[in-house]
């Protein structure tokens, strides 16, 4: 059995399944300050009455990294960069506690000029004197050649808490999305440092010795133990659980833009043949450009218990959440009080929906029904301009599917699924005010839950090797061997695929079922004079994200119900 967890800004929704289909759901209140008690209780009141014991893995999405980056509630930390001569770092300045340092690398990993220890040594006294606990450094070409990173990492390491590397953060060359993302990774870390211990030290206390597992933002999970040393990749997993759980479910051979409209937003993205479609350069969070490898998601501040209001003589909806509907005991009249109106919903109070929305509707000089259409007509048409946008921004650049590049695909969606707890009344809507085909995703309450349980566990491995100089490494997985004159690309991918089998089974993969790939294969030939003197070869390998294998039935039987 597997447990899904999926954290939303209004409910945390659980699931348990096997490979006969889904077992048991619950929805549990989510308490935005503290995040650790929602998971608890949803994976507590989810293993009542079963055998924990045959619980093979929990695997939990959430939105702790994400809110605590977004609400600038994360910890100062120093960031140490050594950018060498053509590029100012200040241009990339993360925070206050930035000091590019001398010493660089060029861009074929040799040195130029070393770093200055006295200069280290300086800066960390700074450092320790502002109370500075955790450090994150990076260099210019450290994927290339991580000496300096390590050497100002050994003067530094006896000093601070934790001291992160960029080389291991990331393995690709750009060097400001580097900087970003090795300052978040420092700066989240000692939060989900903290969530980790309550989780493991209160399932302990509970008796439920389970494996758990968190999701990525490119709709795969790690280990949780993994996600120590790289709590960045757990940034934005909530919509890629929401991806994930319409994948099963997607049209073949057609484009289709997935909606989870929730309490507090919708989450968009859009699969390609049941593939979702990548974002292969990283995730923008804010004014931090990073390489954390994502799907293409777009995160709308709109959903069922957004405010609604008048303002100025014009009718306002949302982004601000200040509770549920009015018609589940709420403050202010919401979108969802607009359905209590129009559709025949039981559980909840229609008259108090009524009553919330009477005074706006009379302000405006509307019927009550006519103002809830209203209300419903604006929601529906703001989330549809929403994934108009996303929909232009995925074609204005080469399109990735998490599987391939789509050369010269322009991507047109014809339907859209529809999940999260109010999706098959907003799928009527939506359809009325559009061209598009709307359908719902079967569990559409907890598919975002069973999204996060059925996905694989996934990593990628960048490789490189350069004939001239002899080397061939993998600096972010800590590999480095010397090589002849005739090494080539295969044998390079080779290595790669070695690599990356490795990293995948210490995140949790399972060995019989490894689906690898090469996202990039790239040979130059180094020239000196007339003479080609060596070979530059760089490969990208990755395994391929998508629902665990043996769950097809499930599947099947999710489908039917």
């Amino acid at each position: 059995m597997i447990i899904g967890l999926d954290v939303g800004g209004t409910h945390t929704d659980v699931v348990l399944v096997d490979r006969n289909g889904l077992i048991k759901e619950i929805k549990v209140p989510t308490d935005p300050s503290d995040l650790f008690n929602s998971v608890l209780t949803g994976l507590t009141t989810i293993t009542r009455g079963h055998n924990s014991q045959k619980i093979n893995r929990i695997v939990l999405s959430t939105t702790l990294t994400t809110n605590a980056i977004v609400q600038n509630k994360t910890q100062p930390v120093g960031m140490i960069v050594a950018a060498g001569p053509g590029i100012d770092p200040e241009f990339y300045r993360t925070n206050s506690f930035f000091f590019a340092v001398s010493g660089s690398i060029d861009h074929r990993g040799r040195e130029i000029e070393p770093i200055d220890p006295a200069e280290i040594k300086d800066i960390t006294a700074n450092l320790k004197k502002e109370g500075i606990k955790h450090v994150g450094v990076v260099g210019k070409f450290s994927v290339r050649n991580p000496s300096h990173e390590l050497e100002i990492v050994k003067i530094l390491e006896r000093s601070f808490e934790k001291v992160f590397m960029g080389h291991r953060i990331s393995g690709n060359l750009n060097f400001p999305r580097r900087i970003a993302t090795t300052f978040l990774n420092a700066s989240i870390y000692p939060i989900h440092k903290e969530f980790f211990h309550a989780v493991e030290k209160s399932l302990e206390a509970k008796g439920l010795k389970l494996p758990i597992r968190l999701l990525k933002a490119d709709g795969g999970n790690m280990r949780f133990s993994s996600t120590i040393e790289h709590p960045v990749q757990t940034i934005l997993s909530g919509p890629a659980a929401s991806a994930m759980g319409a994948v099963a479910f997607g049209p073949q051979k057609e484009d289709t833009l997935v909606m989870d409209i929730g309490g507090t937003t919708t989450d968009m993205a859009v699969l390609i043949n049941r593939s979702p479609v990548l974002d292969p350069l990283g995730i923008e969070l804010g004014r931090y450009k990073t390489l954390i490898r994502s799907l293409e998601i777009l995160s709308l501040g709109l959903g069922g218990d957004s405010a609604v209001s008048v303002s100025n003589g014009k009718l306002k909806i949302g982004p601000e959440r200040m509770g549920p509907a009015m018609a589940y005991g709420g403050p202010v009249p919401t979108p969802t009080d607009a359905l209590f109106i129009l559709e025949n919903i039981t559980d909840g109070s229609r008259e108090k929906a009524v009553e919330g929305i009477q005074p706006l509707a009379s302000a405006l000089g509307f019927s009550v029904r006519a103002f809830a259409a209203e209300i419903l007509d604006v929601t529906c048409k703001k989330i549809l301009a929403a994934a108009k946008q996303l929909i232009y921004r995925i074609n204005s650049k080469p399109v990735y599917t998490v599987h391939e590049l789509q050369e010269g695909y322009v991507v047109r969606p014809k339907s859209i699924l529809v999940l999260g707890g109010p999706a098959p009344y907003f799928a009527k809507y939506l359809e009325t005010v559009s061209d598009y085909l709307v359908r719902v995703v079967p569990r559409w309450k907890v598919a975002n839950a069973i999204g996060a349980a059925l996905a694989r566990t996934t990593c990628e491995v960048t490789f490189f090797a350069d004939t001239e100089r002899g080397i061939a490494q993998a600096p972010e997985e800590n590999f480095r061997q010397t090589i002849d004159y005739g090494f080539d690309t295969d044998a390079a991918i080779r290595q790669a695929f070695e690599l990356l089998k490795a990293k995948a089974l210490k995140r949790g993969a399972n060995a019989d079922y490894l689906e690898m790939e090469v996202l990039e294969s790239l040979e130059f030939n180094m020239v000196r004079g007339f003479n080609t003197t060596g070979k530059n070869i760089r490969i990208k390998v990755q395994i391929t994200p998508g629902l665990i294998h043996g769950y097809d039935d499930a599947i099947r039987k999710l489908s039917e119900s």
